[in-house]
């Protein structure tokens, strides 16, 4: 192989008008040489090409190919990795190569397959992605499972998030519409995961839930599905996902109230905002104002995010949703048809002639679980007052205002829950049983008109705390005085 120089050097000579025998001879180079880089009329560069050598691999390679090929019929999960197919060359062929031939046969298969790369998608303002993720929080001081919506606006790279106990419908419209009215606008289009909670895409068409797609047409936006195994198409939420889950969630959050915490998420969520764009050079909270810019308007009229459906209460005037889930109403009730109010937090139950029954935290999680409202009993108690001790209302009060009940007579037992069920019916059970134990502790005994007006007054109030003490002992020396003058 001769350098360039001598390459420039032959055909410069013969250009000159040197014979291919006097150009071998002042060069020393053979003829043979000097006559292939005269007639050579084409000097780029070739593609350069990896060289193919035979491989110990190559008898066994359509073997292989058939594993994979089957492959293509079971879970992903499931399918062969480069080890597992070593392995089995090793066990069921007289394959002795090494493991790495098999690795790099492997990484070619998954190239040619089209399964590695992505596509580098460009999204405009106002169009979001939406995802959940889940998290630990102590709440009450009860570890939970948790699940958060994130709404991540990819042009901005801002991301926002809403914190519920499931994933169905109902928390991703409400999660959505605080999410709109904090941003003040509504984007024009969202991408969701297929599946998640809003409905399925089958083939090319997309089947919403009917909540959500009520919600889709008042709001006025557009939604789109990824493919199933598309996780890309959304990377920009899973990567927030991810990133709140670490910033926000880490240490594990020990918090009270929900819609409190939702409230403080969203503010949280918009202070990471003032970082830099990876790739635009150019704050977050920047962009973001061109997204909101380009949103629509929020409705007039705000959304209900719940949805309505009829059962029909068991022989205990219980409503069983799922199989698992039991949410009381009355005795009263039991076995009539009653229409169930479904939000993401709340189940309301209702008579058919749209009359409140109960009202009780939703239950989540596959494991049976029952909600009890204890008003719901109070007025059956004080007609059957003889099922006090294995009632609801008995288990919901506090120790010394129960055992209080307890020692009283029948006749007096009736009293103190019938006062119980007065408050109630004016402000609500928990009201009730507070005002209840506060006169209790006060004056050692429950006194109707005292119940009810404590009642009234914390409903309307709340709790007044003193923080300084009244010293009445101004006014006993007067007293005193007047009545020594007297």
């Amino acid at each position: 192989m001769i350098d360039m120089p001598q390459i420039q050097s032959i055909r410069r000579m013969h250009q000159d008008g040197y014979t291919v025998t006097e150009i071998a001879k002042t060069l020393k180079l053979s003829r043979p040489t000097v006559r292939k880089y005269v007639e050579i009329d084409d000097f780029n560069q070739p593609v350069p090409q990896e060289e193919k050598r035979p491989s110990k691999l190559d008898p066994y390679k359509e073997i292989v190919m058939g594993w994979l090929e089957e492959d293509k019929k079971v879970w992903k999960k499931q399918r062969h990795t480069a080890q597992r197919v070593y392995d089995r060359l090793k066990t069921e062929t007289d394959y002795d190569g090494s493991y790495s031939l098999v690795q790099r046969f492997m990484k070619e298969m998954k190239a040619k397959s089209g399964s590695t790369g992505y596509l580098d998608l460009v999204w405009e303002p106002a169009a979001v992605q939406v995802d959940f993720g889940q998290a630990d929080l102590y709440i009450y001081g009860v570890l939970t499972r948790m699940h958060y919506l994130v709404v991540t606006f990819p042009y901005s790279n801002v991301g926002l998030a809403q914190l519920f106990k499931g994933e169905n419908a109902e928390c991703v419209c409400a999660g959505l519409k605080s999410i709109f009215e904090y941003a003040g606008g509504v984007p024009r289009r969202a991408v969701f995961d297929n599946g998640a909670g809003i409905g399925k895409k089958i083939c090319d068409e997309i089947r919403l839930t009917e909540l959500f797609a009520r919600f889709q047409l008042h709001y006025n936006f557009e939604v789109a599905l990824c493919n199933l195994d598309s996780g890309n198409e959304k990377g920009c939420v899973e990567n927030k996902v991810g990133t709140l889950r670490r910033n926000l969630f880490v240490p594990v959050p020990d918090i009270h109230d929900v819609k409190t915490y939702n409230e403080m998420l969203l503010i949280e969520c918009m202070n990471r905002a003032y970082t830099v764009h990876y790739r635009k050079g150019e704050r977050s909270i920047n962009l973001f104002e061109e997204d909101c810019y380009a949103m629509s308007p929020l409705p007039e009229k705000p959304f209900d995010c719940v949805r309505y459906q009829e059962y029909r209460t068991d022989k205990y005037g219980n409503v069983v949703v799922g199989k698992h889930h039991r949410y009381s109403t009355s005795s009263a009730m039991a076995t009539q048809k009653v229409m169930v109010r479904f939000s993401a937090d709340e189940v309301s139950i209702y008579s058919l002639d749209g009359a409140l029954v109960a009202t009780h935290d939703r239950l989540y999680g596959e494991r049976p679980q029952e909600s009890i409202d204890p008003a719901a009993s109070l007025r059956l108690l004080i007609k059957r007052p003889g099922g006090w001790l294995n009632s609801n209302v008995r288990m919901s009060l506090p120790e010394s205002l129960k055992h209080y009940i307890d020692a009283q007579d029948k006749d007096m037992r009736k009293e103190c829950l019938a006062t119980l069920a007065e408050a109630t019916e004016t402000t609500d059970f928990t009201t009730a049983v507070q005002a209840c134990w506060n006169v209790y502790q006060r004056v050692g005994y429950i006194k109707r008109s005292d119940v009810s007006i404590y009642a009234e007054r914390l409903w309307d109030y709340g709790e007044i705390d003193y923080e300084d003490p009244v010293d009445l002992g101004e006014y006993d020396q007067v007293f005193a005085s007047m009545k020594a003058v007297s």
